[in-house]
């Protein structure tokens, strides 16, 4: 007990330094990791695929690191809530004491972040948000997800060494979106493909059937898409059947999150024969993948398939558990983050991933997939890949 008036003050000091500062000052046993993720609203779906993901980590793994206890705290933003993001954060770091941040469906969100994890040096995952300037905007920042440049640039590639020559593109008008459509452009192009049209469209309750007409009006070989996983995907494909293209010969290619797992049973039969290239399909073939799908299982129920934002939940917590057991269990924020920056290696769902030391973002294999029936159920079968990818939006 401080028994001066310069001992109160000092005392008062450091009470708010505890509160404010490095996550490394912490009174209780447990590691807290806040999930900041869009629970409500048009993109529940993706967060709950990121929150099962995580606490199947647990479940498989237990709960219990270095001697310490790992305590998941969700947070939702309602959607695309900049704002709310932030603000979320700041809570879980000055009230929760959190060690850690993760999460991030969107974008907008991950970057709201990004100055309270630099101000409190938090490490923070991201599980999902694939902008590629995402890990600039802090060095507390790493991802374990994907950028689209880098699951976009083999497509882009693909579809120029399969003789399409004419591609038109949709994206949605979004980071990501923008992303995409550069990436494709600049690789198609540089093998000597030509773009005939581009569309970007509302990122939010989109009407695709005006846009799918006018590119069934262009007559292109292919169109190129990439909309967010989930309703967007279901809306498009929805409408390239309506309007019939899937009859003309037309052929589709994008992004995996257009044929996302937790989505193509409902699509159905449109999506036979599309094109993608993405990190993860639940048919991927690997004893990691099965123990995944079992655990995952076990928390979502057998109903419902993991897609790429549950593993991104998993392997988050793959990489955090591997910091706290680094560290013995007394987290400091630059420690963690020369960790996660020293060339870890992690057996994922996926195939094996690590993180760039330079950009914080991750290296991992792209697949090129075809949907087809497998046992009776539409899947994304694996028939080509490329081995370690960076982002080429960083290169």
């Amino acid at each position: 007990m401080f028994s001066t008036r310069g001992g109160l003050l000092a005392g008062a000091i450091l009470c708010i330094a505890a509160a404010l500062g490095p996550s490394s000052a912490r009174a209780d046993d447990a590691i807290k990791v806040g999930l900041i993720l869009e629970s409500s609203g048009p993109f529940a779906s993706q967060a709950r695929q990121i929150a099962d993901g995580a606490k199947a980590y647990l479940k498989a793994h237990g709960d219990t690191v270095a001697g310490k206890k790992i305590e998941l705290i969700l947070k939702d933003t309602g959607g695309a809530a900049p704002d709310v993001a932030k603000r979320l954060a700041q809570e879980l770091v000055t009230r929760d004491k959190v060690q850690f941040l993760g999460g991030f469906v969107l974008t907008p969100n991950a970057l709201a972040v990004a100055p309270v994890a630099t101000q409190a040096k938090v490490p923070t995952i991201i599980m999902n948000a694939a902008t590629s300037i995402i890990t600039t905007k802090s060095p507390y920042i790493a991802r374990v997800s994907f950028t689209l440049p880098q699951v976009t640039a083999p497509l882009a590639e693909w579809a120029a060494k399969n003789k399409i020559k004419h591609v038109y593109t949709l994206v949605s008008d979004y980071g990501p979106g923008n992303d995409a459509e550069a990436a494709f452009k600049k690789v198609f192009t540089a093998h000597g493909g030509e773009i005939v049209g581009s569309v970007k469209v509302p990122l939010r309750n989109p009407d695709f059937s005006p846009f799918v007409q006018r590119i069934k009006d262009a007559k292109p070989e292919a169109v190129f898409v990439f909309v967010p996983a989930g309703e967007a995907s279901v809306a498009f494909m929805k409408s390239f059947a309506e309007r019939g293209l899937d009859k003309t010969g037309v052929k589709l290619i994008g992004t995996g999150d257009l044929t996302d797992d937790d989505v193509l049973t409902a699509m159905g039969e449109p999506t036979l024969g599309v094109i993608t290239s993405h990190h993860y399909s639940a048919a991927h073939e690997s004893p990691e993948n099965a123990a995944f799908k079992k655990a995952y299982a076990q928390v979502a129920g057998t109903s419902l398939r993991p897609n790429f934002m549950a593993v991104g939940g998993w392997d988050g917590m793959h990489l955090i558990y591997e910091v706290v057991k680094k560290l013995g269990g007394n987290v400091d924020g630059d420690k963690a983050m020369a960790f996660i920056t020293s060339g870890v290696t992690i057996q994922s769902p996926r195939g094996t991933i690590s993180i760039d030391p330079t950009t914080r973002d991750i290296v991992q294999d792209v697949y090129m997939r075809k949907v087809q029936k497998v046992g009776g159920q539409l899947y994304n079968v694996e028939f080509d890949k490329v081995a370690h990818v960076k982002d080429p939006g960083k290169s």
